[in-house]
């Protein structure tokens, strides 16, 4: 490695740990060092400097609305924008939700008016008990069916 470079990195790991000089050796030479030699017009060199610490924000615990107005104020462009996407991406959601439930309830309701109409035109019911037989309904059964085909209707038809 070349002697010019080891210097170089010698000089900037030394700036970390404390004060380094610059100075001109007899022979015009350009050296660094954290002790410069005594007669040297030796110059010091900025120590690197520390990140500011964060201030801290007083926020009025008056007012809530100065508050959302300040966590808002305090995102960066690139976190407000992430934010956006997220909360259209939920809004998206939210929509594509309802219009399912939508969507479900209109099904529900075709299927409770289409059942409701059946009951009522008089036509014989007929089910398959647990035993695989056919079971006709009785006029008792579909007269309860009716009204519960009813309040199905008022349930899903609003």
């Amino acid at each position: 490695m070349k002697p010019a470079v080891m210097l170089f990195a010698w000089a900037v790991t030394a700036a970390a740990y404390g004060q380094t000089y610059k100075w001109v050796d007899q022979d015009g030479r350009i050296r660094y060092g954290d002790t410069p030699p005594p007669g040297a017009n030796a110059r010091a060199l900025k120590a690197p400097s520390r990140p500011p610490a964060p201030v801290e924000k007083k926020d009025n615990k008056d007012s809530k609305d100065s508050k959302a107005g300040d966590k808002e104020k305090e995102l960066s462009p690139e976190a407000a924008f992430r934010k956006r996407q997220q909360e259209r991406q939920e809004a998206e959601q939210k929509a594509e939700k309802e219009r399912a439930d939508a969507a479900q309830k209109q099904q529900n309701c075709a299927s409770a008016q289409t059942y409701l109409r059946t009951l009522q035109t008089g036509q014989r019911i007929v089910s398959t008990d647990a035993a695989g037989e056919r079971v006709y309904m009785e006029e008792g059964q579909r007269q309860q069916a009716i009204e519960r085909a009813q309040r199905s209707v008022g349930e899903w038809c609003k």
